[in-house]
């Protein structure tokens, strides 16, 4: 199992608004990331900085390299970049993140 953290930036102004889409998180996209194996999946906002740090766990990083490819997901990016800040393709602009310490 892989851990992965990443950081996001969200524009200002839409700190509920992002909240709000992902409590509403489609069935399709939720279905889409179980199947792609990913079990625990958490993203955290720093207030002053509106930066969001995410982490999630999953089976076989390689599974990830699919997702950019697949319907739902571009369309999960579409209806995302209003929002926060993006690549070309629509993807939200992602830094990977090393991780230094883990205490399971």
């Amino acid at each position: 199992m892989a851990r992965l953290g990443f950081v996001m930036q969200l524009n200002r102004g839409f700190e509920d608004e992002y909240r709000k889409r992902h409590n509403e998180l489609w069935p399709e996209l939720r279905s889409l990331l179980n199947i792609t194996g990913i079990t625990e999946y958490s993203i955290f906002l720093h207030p002053q900085t509106n930066q969001l740090f995410g982490v999630l766990s999953i089976a076989d990083e390689q599974m990830l390299n699919d997702l950019p490819s697949l319907p739902v997901m571009k369309k999960w990016w579409n209806y995302m970049k209003d929002i926060m800040e993006t690549n070309a393709d629509e993807s939200p602009h992602s830094i990977p993140l090393k991780e230094v310490f883990y205490l399971p």
